[in-house]
């Protein structure tokens, strides 16, 4: 508890003595940079291949006479845009941005550049994690997006180029029922899962204590951290929001 109610202290203290508008912005630039285009490449192999088994073993699962082929794509579509885009890429996105934040917010941390900010009278919370928090609720909504994008071509080519089910019946399959609320859904989460990533690991590496070790030690926490809080984050929303 105590660790939580100084998590909540820390986001508030990035809207005490913020910075003018232009350093944010340069700031945010350089983070979206770093969290969004730097991490394109992982997402799109990772989402197209998640795609691609998807609709494997869900073909697999429906061996009956009874069920047609088009609603293999019909369940995989329900699989990756209600689940798989959002969530497995959040952890994606939580070992790779949320390790690097917390291990150079660390070491930062214990090269004593924090307390060089605050003694030039500079809120060092702001100026170094806002921006960070901002750029990653703007960046990790389009991964998803386009990441579910992706996901869904790569089920076309498993289903296709294995003979699982005609290039129509896919197409037919994924636009059948659609429930356009479920894009709206996977994108909120997809905001909530990038505000918990980006502030719990940027909340570990700032309070860093001790020397190199323990920066690894930050990060592998907030890795953990940012991912036990994206699953209980997700079950929480489901539950609001779909029910």
């Amino acid at each position: 508890m105590k660790s939580i109610g100084a998590y909540f202290i820390f986001l508030g203290n990035m809207f005490v003595r913020r910075e003018n508008f232009r350093s944010y912005f340069k700031l945010v630039m350089t983070e979206c940079n770093q969290i969004g285009v730097n991490s394109l490449f992982l997402v799109a192999i990772t989402s197209t291949f998640m795609g691609a088994v998807t609709t494997v073993q869900t073909a697999y699962n429906l061996v009956s006479p009874l069920i047609k082929n088009y609603v293999v794509a019909q369940v995989a579509r329900e699989m990756i845009v209600l689940e798989l885009a959002p969530t497995i890429t959040a952890i994606v996105i939580a070992g790779k941005v949320g390790s690097s934040i917390a291990s150079g917010l660390g070491t930062m941390r214990i090269t004593e550049q924090i307390d060089a900010l605050e003694v030039m009278g500079v809120n060092s919370i702001s100026y170094l994690v806002l921006p960070k928090i901002l750029a990653a609720v703007i960046m990790y909504p389009l991964l998803v997006i386009i990441g579910g994008a992706l996901a869904l071509y790569g089920g076309y080519l498993a289903g296709t180029l294995t003979d699982i089910l005609t290039p129509t019946e896919y197409i037919y399959g994924i636009r059948i029922s659609f429930n356009p609320y479920t894009v709206q859904f996977a994108l909120i989460k997809s905001a909530v899962f990038a505000f918990l990533i980006s502030s719990i690991s940027s909340f570990q590496g700032y309070y860093t204590t001790g020397g190199a070790l323990e920066v690894g030690i930050s990060s592998t926490s907030a890795v953990t951290k940012s991912c036990i809080a994206v699953l209980l984050a997700d079950y929480i929303l489901a539950e609001l929001l779909l029910n």
